[in-house]
């Protein structure tokens, strides 16, 4: 199979691994992410991964009675479960993976360091960052951002719930329209919800495409790899 991009950065949100009321983690969602991306692997693509904690911990659940620096610290905490889990899987498929956290934490995973990561996906292991960018008041959006601009990742591919990006939510209304390419301007000046402007920004000024997608269609994740017309794409 041929594949468009060689080096990739796929940004998985917790919920995309979640239980069915989108808690915890769901054995058969995190192996058919795994499948895709041990395919994908075998194939010589090099693979970076950024994953959230919406199944765990999201900042708003803090609202209230704590301080949002300490709610942003229990997500970026929160990441690593999740990192820890697809790191296991992904390795018992006979891939080696590498977790890379913000946050160090010496006796779990290794600490973020560029030339040690770039190297790492150089050697042919999947890269999986945690803890966002180690900061509060930054989304995993822009950890992913950030990630592909240290990694020159070829694209971001953006696995979420609903299969593009849509000009309002298809959810509440049945007329939402569909768009198959979407300027990065665009997407900041239309609120159209894709990442935060920080991580669309960043994108822009790099020129990283973004490709969003469902995560639930069958090999999606492959299907966007090898350049299929999937989802949605951001850019110039």
């Amino acid at each position: 199979m041929e594949f468009k991009y060689r080096r990739i950065l796929v940004k998985l949100s917790g919920e995309a691994i979640g239980g069915t009321d989108g808690r915890g983690i769901d054995k058969d969602k995190l192996e058919r992410v795994v499948e895709q991306i041990v395919k994908l692997a075998k194939n010589n693509v090099e693979i970076a991964i950024v994953i959230g904690a919406g199944n765990f911990w999201r900042g708003k659940y803090g609202e209230g009675y704590m301080e949002r620096t300490t709610a942003d610290y229990m997500g970026m905490l929160a990441t690593t479960l999740n990192a820890l889990a697809l790191q296991e899987m992904t390795e018992n498929k006979g891939i080696q993976t590498r977790v890379m956290t913000a946050i160090e934490m010496k006796q779990i995973a290794e600490p973020y360091i560029r030339r040690r990561a770039v190297r790492h996906l150089e050697k042919g292991r999947i890269v999986i960052f945690a803890c966002g960018t180690g900061n509060p008041y930054f989304t995993t959006d822009s950890a992913a951002a950030l990630r592909a601009i240290e990694m020159e990742a070829d694209v971001i591919l953006l696995a979420k719930n609903i299969d593009g990006v849509y000009d309002k939510d298809p959810k509440k209304y049945p007329n939402a329209k569909k768009y198959d390419n979407v300027t990065y301007m665009q997407s900041i000046s239309e609120r159209l919800g894709v990442m935060d402007a920080t991580a669309i920004t960043l994108c822009m000024e790099n020129k990283i495409p973004i490709c969003v997608f469902a995560l639930n269609e069958e090999n999606s994740i492959i299907r966007a790899v090898s350049g299929e017309k999937i989802g949605t794409m951001i850019k110039e």
